[in-house]
């Protein structure tokens, strides 16, 4: 468990090893290219594969994808519209790499497979102008054209039809992709080795291993204003990139942008054993800052964690806007309450506590599953007579308290109604394999960011804006 404004604890009910690189990467099939007019000439027997995922696929400015006026008509333009929950915008992604709705594929018109090429539905096929493979940094590519789903000229102009272009790995070439469940991560969201700087260069420890703090906040600030703060000691990064860490139990390390002390923060947490760590990026109490981790053993074994590299790519006002677009109207103004330096988890923020005006978001589901002692904010924060619960307080937050206990940690379950834990959801949504701390007991089930290591030899930590 985590517990809410108090460093990381580790008298935590688990239900197996931790998950380190698991990889959620969505699968495609090798398929012949096919024309269109091949496509309109078959007859139509296609058979749907299993889905992974339905949802909202959301891109550039936090716009999504969207199907235009609703239609299940061949030749229908695929545009970007804003997020409005409708079946217009709530997309399958199948387990054969291909995005449908209304009984359609997303599909490059004629099967073409040159830049600017039109993004239209058509009746599923098969055709390689059907597949799309999610990429690690979010863009969708056409394996056959080599070419990825693009939002021209970044624009976000609801309505404007999208195309195939060069993959350049631009911000209106990003998409986040629905998962699912609560704790799946789509397609893994693992940045590229680049990311994590030149670890080849990282001193040895003298101590228990070697801290580095990488700035990956996209040239919005300098490495002067990018500050640590641990065990009394504070430093930019251009002072002081590395940390050689000794044993400490339960500590906290921050991070700030501009200034130490500053408005803009967010911290890790971790406990640095004679010889192993155990260290966890957490959104319990609330959302500061893009924060990733990738810890290195001297095995040679690597685990990341943390926000998704996606996520770390786009602007933080699309980030705050997502969120917005993503969740249900009770949490909206978890979006905007303390923007746009954070954003609170629901247990923290007034419109949840008693008084306020979803201080009853969770009454009715809780006393239905068996809980009619704890508040809304209490549930959330796995408080009160759920304090020494995590599975029934991680199954309330889950939406699966009604189900079987053997039914209870099937992340494909989680999430998939009200009343839940919205926020927590978005964060597993957009973290890397989909593994996040949103909530108290959050790592029942194994679904939280906590990983550990024995014989450490490095840590990472990726701060963005």
């Amino acid at each position: 468990m985590r517990f809410k404004d108090t460093p990381l604890r580790h008298a935590r009910n688990r239900t197996g090893a931790f998950v380190g690189a698991v990889a959620l990467a969505t699968t495609s099939l090798a398929v012949a290219t096919s024309t269109e007019a091949a496509a309109q000439a078959a007859p139509s027997a296609t058979v749907t594969p299993n889905a992974t995922a339905t949802g909202a696929i959301t891109g550039y400015q936090g716009l999504c994808l969207d199907d235009y006026g609703n239609s299940n008509a061949n030749g229908t333009k695929a545009d970007v519209y804003t997020c409005n929950g409708t079946p217009a915008q709530q997309w399958t992604v199948a387990a054969n790499g291909t995005l449908q709705i209304n009984g359609k594929c997303l599909d490059i018109t004629g099967a073409a497979t040159g830049n600017g090429a039109l993004i239209e539905l058509w009746d599923c096929n098969g055709g390689g102008n059907q597949v799309w493979q999610a990429q690690p940094n979010g863009e969708l590519l056409n394996p056959v054209s080599g070419r990825c789903l693009d939002d021209p000229g970044f624009n976000a102009t609801p309505g404007t039809q999208l195309d195939l272009w060069d993959c350049n790995a631009g911000a209106n070439q990003i998409w986040h992709l629905p998962t699912g469940s609560g704790g799946g991560g789509g397609t893994g969201g693992q940045p590229p080795a680049s990311f994590w700087g030149n670890t080849a260069a990282i001193p040895a420890a003298t101590h228990v291993l070697e801290l580095k703090i990488e700035n990956q906040t996209n040239g919005q600030y300098p490495d002067s204003q990018v500050y640590w703060s641990f065990n009394g000691q504070t430093a930019s990064i251009a002072q002081q990139p590395y940390i050689d860490m000794p044993a400490n139990s339960a500590g906290r390390m921050y991070f700030y942008l501009g200034s130490p002390n500053g408005p803009y923060y967010d911290f890790i947490e971790f406990t640095v054993g004679a010889s192993s760590i155990n260290v966890d990026t957490t959104q319990v109490d609330r959302f500061g800052l893009k924060l990733a981790l990738l810890l290195h053993g001297h095995d040679g074994s690597d685990q990341q964690v943390g926000v998704n590299y996606s996520t770390f790519q786009e602007s933080r006002s699309a980030t705050f806007q997502r969120f917005v677009n993503s969740v249900p109207a009770e949490f909206k103004g978890l979006g905007t309450d303390q923007a746009p330096y954070g954003i609170p988890a629901p247990g923290n923020d007034a419109a949840f506590q008693p008084g306020g005006s979803h201080a009853n978001y969770y009454s009715a589901y809780a006393a239905s599953v068996g809980d009619s002692s704890d508040t809304t904010a209490q549930i959330f924060g796995c408080a009160g007579t759920l304090a020494t619960n995590a599975q029934f307080c991680a199954a309330i937050n889950r939406h699966v308290a009604q189900l079987p206990v053997g039914q209870q940690s099937t992340p494909g379950l989680f999430y998939q109604a009200a009343s839940a834990n919205y926020y927590a959801q978005f964060w597993h949504q957009n973290s890397i394999n989909g593994l996040a701390y949103g909530f108290p007991y959050d790592d029942y089930a194994g679904q939280s960011s906590d990983i550990s290591v024995n014989n450490p030899q490095y840590l990472v930590v990726a701060v963005g804006w």
